[in-house]
């Protein structure tokens, strides 16, 4: 079950034959059976299955907070087969709220760097560097003197994980950390943790439900479902291979298209022509209401021009229009005659 892929980064963490789950008056819960998983430097890797599938408790495992049922977990090397807490060369995300609700978002931040002081706990200009430029990187600077109990979910969701950056660790593990974040936020928080991997070599693993992120910014996929098992790979083959599909068993989604499936439910067949960004917009508007879009000659012809505009045919009218609803309007005019 080891994970394909490139390679050339060196393992920071790996699990071997490490089975995840916990005790119960009747007996074991098994979650996951006997991965042989590994974390390579300069790897992001999203970790994706559907809710209670045990995504959590594999973090907290991972991060040293939770015991393996059986196997063990090693970190650059060395092995450790039972809860030692967080080891300095992990730090991580999760989703618990911090009780310290009177700290500052600086004071937070620079949590991270404590692992890392001697017994004086005195910052050096290392530490305050790495906590200021983690600030500026997370676009944190208006925040850091607020108290955390002052934050929106987003804000702190943002703050720990800079403060987990600041830690400046070989590997970092993140229980949804996106969560609670538009998606401007989103999108700037998968990019950054990208370039993180890549241009400093540390192995990041993130536990997320944004399929659609995941997609885009991963370098490799571990998926699962409820099968104490996992599936590994690359986004683009689990996609063709149907190895998402399996897992989520999309209902009225189609994830080779990244479009929702919509039924014809109007008996106008429409023509359209044309490419790009307003070509894909139209269809999606023409199909999301009910009309069946081909390619094939029909009553009613539409061109979406790169200009944002449109021209419509029926018949021999013709009609010259700059939005999509007024199209939309016209059809449907059209549609009533």
């Amino acid at each position: 079950m080891n994970a394909p892929g490139d390679k050339t980064g060196r393992p920071v963490l790996k699990m071997i034959d490490l089975c995840v789950g916990y005790p119960s008056p009747s007996g074991e819960v098994l979650l996951f059976r006997d991965l042989n998983l590994t974390l390579s430097s300069g790897d992001l890797v999203c970790f994706m299955g559907p809710n209670g599938a045990g995504k959590s408790t594999l973090i907290r495992t991972l991060a040293g907070l939770h015991r393996p049922l059986r196997g063990a977990v090693e970190r650059q090397g060395i092995r450790t087969m039972q809860r030692q807490g967080i080891p300095h060369t992990v730090s991580v995300v999760l989703t618990d709220r911090v009780s310290s609700a009177n700290l500052t978002v600086r004071e937070l931040i620079t949590y991270g760097r404590y692992p890392h002081l001697d017994w004086r706990l005195k910052l050096t200009a290392r530490d305050t560097h790495l906590v200021e430029r983690v600030i500026d990187d997370l676009n944190l600077r208006n925040l850091i003197g607020r108290k955390i109990y002052q934050l929106s979910d987003g804000q702190m969701q943002m703050a720990m994980i800079a403060r987990a950056l600041a830690q400046d660790t070989p590997v970092l593990l993140l229980d949804e950390p996106t969560a609670h974040l538009d998606l401007n936020n989103r999108v700037e928080i998968m990019n950054l943790l990208r370039e993180i991997a890549h241009q400093t070599g540390k192995a990041i693993l993130i536990a997320t439900h944004e399929l659609d992120l995941a997609l885009q910014t991963a370098d490799l996929i571990w998926l699962t479902g409820k099968q104490e098992d996992m599936i590994t790979g690359i986004p683009e083959d689990l996609v063709l291979n149907g190895s998402f599909d399996s897992v989520f068993m999309f209902k009225g989604f189609d994830l080779r298209t990244g479009k929702m499936q919509h039924e014809p439910y109007r008996n106008t067949p429409v023509t359209l022509s044309g490419k790009g960004h307003v070509y894909l917009w139209t269809r999606n508007a023409l199909e999301r209401c009910g009309y069946e879009v081909t390619t094939d000659k029909q009553r009613i012809g539409i061109e979406a021009h790169d200009a944002v505009s449109w021209t419509l045919r029926s018949g021999g009218a013709v009609r010259e229009v700059s939005t999509i609803n007024e199209l939309l309007s016209f059809l449907q005019t059209i549609a009533r005659s």
